[in-house]
């Protein structure tokens, strides 16, 4: 959500890391012999050869390259990192090369809360400069080309050589340790390399990457990669030897009391600042105060990407003058930093009712750049998630854990200038797997109700635009570059049962009502894994649901479904009613505000819900508004939770859930009534 370029000073850390790499070569090389026969075309042969090769135990080699990668191949594509391939080989010459485009609209409100409008300069996110990386994550593939004598494109782009290039690394980071080096030592003897491996510039982050992985060894896996091979790593239990990790010389990060985060994830509290800017106490940043669940219960949690650099960001929420979230993760190594205790409310999901009731989560990374998510970070954002929504009894569903992209639009005015992040490129499905909460059927086509949920891998829409432009309005520029096919947790929806049928239209981003669009930003047209609908029909291989007051029809074959069958509960106007009003906000009736606090309307968007349509239930929330507009609470009401006699419902009515008067929708069963 929040970008800065790259500054110049990084080019003396890239080169301080290069050199570093060379000195690593010189110190701790593991002699790479040429290979004498044509290499593997099996990857599961390929990781066995390059794990004989350097004298690095198979297990070990696999598991790391799962807890990079997953053990796809992202061909040519790096992470937010700068990382390549199934061994995630970083070179930061790319990280430099791809600027920062900004996330911060012009005449954006982030806190989205009317009686206490905050409007940013996007100039701001521009100000801060800071190492996009830690040193040891920066340049790895420079010395994994020097340690194999590959030519780093081919370390970039052939996943047979890039496994062999992270196989050396691994075998160096042992030498140096001074620890046995050969593909029959024991697994356990590995941690302190695989620990270095990480990246990590603090020691409890390098240990929970190697704990991970040692935790996967015993777990074991087997799928099939981005391009179609098959990979197992057979069970084994392993108890590692973890004397090697203080050898690292790696910084403990500050855990103090009350750290929100599970105790075996690498998290580090960096504050927030709550601060008066002038003598105005309504002139204050960059967060609020609260008193959370206790005043208030915490509804959501929100999953953005920062549209930047973990360093840059992290700066930025220490910045009084800007936005406060709850917390940051970095993607080479799942790292996390606090920032806001959950109990306050920050300023990042521009919908004030949201932020009141949320805890915001910024990942590094972008939702439309070619660069993708870690596993290391997704596996540390799942416990993150888990942990607090077990502490906050918040539910692990796509009604509760939700991205950016699916809060609503506080007003008509501001729907088409909220943000569209993580944006499709987020797997979701394989998120709420690491979370224990996967998307299961629980009903049939006769239950009424369908759960999103494509093969990410082999689910890849024709996108266009992709670097073209940051989060934001989706305002297409032609002409918009088809982006590199890539999975995606997003399907595509029409407007008839034929993938030449036109793309449905999202009055609120085309009042014209033009059909939406492929390019990046423009998610109009768009159901995403985990959202649950209303089913509206089915012929043949196409399934159409209820979505912004029209059917929306997805291709959802039965030999390759992209959709579950669900069963639960949906709204409909009630009888006499030809048409109801949808809402951003839940807020209460103006008759619930005490004297001296002005009302806050309830303003319908531009949206209606007309009779005949179903859209299924996500929760029943009371009318409630936070009052909190000046820093020291002296105004009217402040600090306190105003609530009224107002219920709503909350829907999924298109992309972004919202909201309708309970007064206005009749609640059934979802097997109730529906299509024939």
């Amino acid at each position: 959500m929040h970008l800065t370029p790259p500054p110049s000073g990084r080019r003396m850390l890239l080169a301080a890391a290069v050199a570093a790499a060379t000195a690593l070569v010189a110190t701790g090389s593991v002699a790479a012999e040429p290979l004498t026969t044509q290499p593997a075309t099996d990857r599961q042969d390929q990781y066995a050869a390059a794990a004989a090769e350097y004298g690095v135990p198979q297990s070990v080699l696999l598991g790391v390259s799962y807890l990079e990668s997953r053990w796809d191949t992202h061909p040519g594509q790096p992470s937010t990192s700068g990382g390549y391939g199934p061994m995630h080989l970083t070179d930061a010459e790319h990280v430099l090369a791809t600027p920062a485009s900004g996330h911060v609209d012009e005449d954006e409100d982030p806190r989205g809360d009317d009686s206490r409008p905050l409007t940013l300069d996007p100039a701001v996110a521009a100000a801060p400069t800071e190492d996009v990386l830690p040193q040891a994550s920066l340049q790895t593939l420079d010395a994994a080309a020097a340690l194999t004598g590959l030519a780093e494109e081919t370390l970039r782009t052939d996943a047979s050589a890039n496994i062999r290039g992270g196989a050396a690394l691994l075998a160096s980071y042992q030498k140096q340790l001074d620890a046995p080096v050969g593909a029959a030592t024991d697994p356990a003897a590995w941690y302190g390399a695989v620990a270095r491996y990480s990246g990590a510039d603090t020691e409890d982050a390098a240990a929970a990457f190697a704990d991970e992985v040692y935790d996967q060894l015993g777990l074991g896996a087997s799928r099939t990669t981005d391009d179609g091979q098959r990979v197992t790593l057979a069970a084994t239990t392993v108890t590692p030897d973890q004397s090697g990790l203080h050898k690292l010389g790696l910084r403990r990060a500050e855990r103090p009391d009350g750290l929100e985060c599970p105790v075996r994830l690498a998290c580090e509290w960096i504050p927030a600042p709550y601060k008066q800017l002038s003598a105005d106490p309504g002139d204050y940043g960059n967060h609020d105060l609260g008193n959370r669940p206790a005043q208030q219960k915490i509804e959501y949690i929100v999953i953005h990407d920062t549209e930047g650099y973990f360093g840059p960001s992290v700066n930025l929420v220490k910045d009084p003058t800007y936005l406060g979230w709850h917390y940051t993760l970095r993607s080479v190594d799942g790292y996390v930093a606090q920032h806001i205790k959950a109990k306050d409310v920050g300023w990042h999901a521009g919908n004030w009712y949201v932020n009141a009731k949320s805890i915001g989560l910024e990942h590094e990374g972008f939702a439309g750049h070619g660069t993708w998510y870690t596993e290391a970070m997704y596996r540390a954002s799942a416990k993150l998630v888990r942990h607090l929504a077990l502490k906050f009894q918040i539910p692990l569903d796509r009604q509760h854990i939700i991205g950016h992209d699916n809060v609503p639009g506080t007003t008509a005015g501001t729907v088409a200038g909220m943000h569209w992040d993580p944006g499709p490129y987020w797997d979701w499905s394989h998120y709420f797997d690491l979370m224990k909460a996967p998307f299961h059927s629980t009903g049939t086509p006769h239950t009424g109700l369908v759960t999103i949920d494509p093969d990410f891998a082999t689910n890849q829409p024709a996108f266009t635009g992709c670097n073209q432009q940051p989060p934001g309005v989706p305002k297409p520029t032609p002409p918009a570059a088809p982006c590199p096919l890539r999975g995606s947790s997003a399907v595509i929806l029409r407007t008839a049962p034929s993938a030449t049928a036109p793309l449905v239209n999202d009055l609120g981003l085309r009042p014209n009502g033009t059909p939406d669009t492929m390019y990046i930003s423009d998610h109009g047209a768009r159901a995403s894994a985990g959202q649950t609908y209303a089913l509206a029909d089915i012929q043949g291989d196409w399934t159409a649901i209820w979505y912004l007051n029209q059917k929306a029809w997805f291709y959802n074959p039965a030999s390759a479904p992209t959709a579950k069958w669900a069963n639960g509960f949906v709204v409909t106007p009630k009888a006499g009613k030809t048409t109801i009003p949808v809402y951003g906000r839940a807020y209460p009736e103006r008759a619930a505000y005490p004297a001296g606090v002005p009302y806050q309307t309830i303003s319908p968007l531009q949206y209606s819900l007309s009779a005949g349509q179903r859209y299924a239930v996500g929760g029943v929330l009371p009318g409630e508004y936070y009052r909190a507009v000046t820093f020291d609470g002296s105004a009217p009401g402040d600090w306190t939770v105003i609530r009224g006699e107002n219920r709503y419902v909350q829907i999924q009515f298109g992309h972004r859930v919202m909201f309708v008067n309970l007064d206005d929708v009749q609640i059934q069963p979802a097997s109730v009534g529906g299509p024939a």
